[in-house]
């Protein structure tokens, strides 16, 4: 029978032309079909799984062979230090998304109430983030998808942090009529004939929570005019882009009457949020 040592090194060759990280991906992999830690594969190298454990593996593995993230293969990704359930319904949480919290734990005291909306909400990583680093905020999270929601509502509830009001809303379309201290949002943002949907990751996950209109910028024009009429004057807009529309966003938000508008680089240096502060006098459009 074949030990786990052999499984890895087989495994790390079966997904190395398909994989930048096989040696990670094997070994999360094999402690999904083994239900084991993966301290459990160094400290056993030489024992040797079921039959049955060793079929789930390599089922595992040609599926990610064919490009499966494994995130949607093990149904979970972490975020922020915790673990949140994903499915296809949802985007994976990335790294780079974390930058919106930093900046959010900057603008909002954690001892002080305030009220937040998270738009887009997905699997629900910002919303129920921010309601766990800043336990005196109201959050409300909102999303078009019923089925992200319900994967949000999930992650809530695993994270005891069921205060989170859930909206079923395109955009502001079904938001109460409140006036909010925080504004953000990971939005669609990718443009619709980009070549990266084909490569990745992404050509798994859902379509219509990756691009938009007008070369990405369709869904950031709508939250960002929007925006204004459910801020507090002093108010944040907080919204994840592209590295390359920092201008295009940034000349969104002056044309809306936005002040202290300003990009943020992710930790890969990219820019990848760009923050605008709400005015009290608007700008008429025309």
């Amino acid at each position: 029978m074949t030990t786990i040592a052999t499984l890895l090194r087989e495994a790390v060759s079966m997904l190395s032309d398909s994989s930048d990280s096989a040696a990670l991906d094997a070994e999360i992999l094999l402690c999904l079909a083994l239900d084991k830690p993966r301290s459990h594969l160094r400290a056993w190298p030489e024992r040797k799984p079921e039959a049955d454990r060793i079929k789930h593996f390599q089922t595992l593995l040609q599926q990610r062979r064919q490009g499966a993230p494994v995130a949607y293969l093990t149904g979970r990704r972490e975020f922020w230090s915790r673990d949140f359930r994903v499915t296809p319904d949802v985007l994976i949480p990335r790294p780079e998304t974390e930058l919106l919290i930093e900046i959010s734990l900057t603008l909002l005291p954690q001892d002080q109430p305030a009220k937040i909306i998270d738009l887009g909400t997905g699997s629900g990583i910002i919303a129920i983030t921010l309601a766990k680093e800043l336990p005196q905020a109201e959050v409300t999270a909102a999303d078009l998808s019923l089925a992200a929601l319900e994967i949000a509502k999930h992650n809530a509830a695993a994270h005891a942090a069921e205060h989170i009001r859930f909206l079923h809303s395109n955009w502001f379309a079904s938001a109460p009529k409140e006036k909010f201290d925080l504004v953000i949002s990971n939005p669609p943002y990718i443009a619709e004939n980009d070549d990266h949907l084909g490569r990745g990751d992404v050509r798994f996950e859902p379509r219509t929570a990756l691009t938009a209109p007008q070369q990405g910028l369709a869904d950031i024009q709508t939250i960002a005019g929007d925006a204004r009429d459910y801020l507090k004057t002093g108010g944040h807009l907080l919204i994840e882009h592209g590295y390359d529309q920092e201008q295009a966003v940034q000349s969104i938000f002056r044309e809306l009457g936005y002040d202290s508008v300003q990009t943020y680089k992710d930790l890969s240096g990219q820019p990848r949020a760009t923050y605008g502060r709400n005015t009290e006098n608007r700008k008429t459009q025309g």
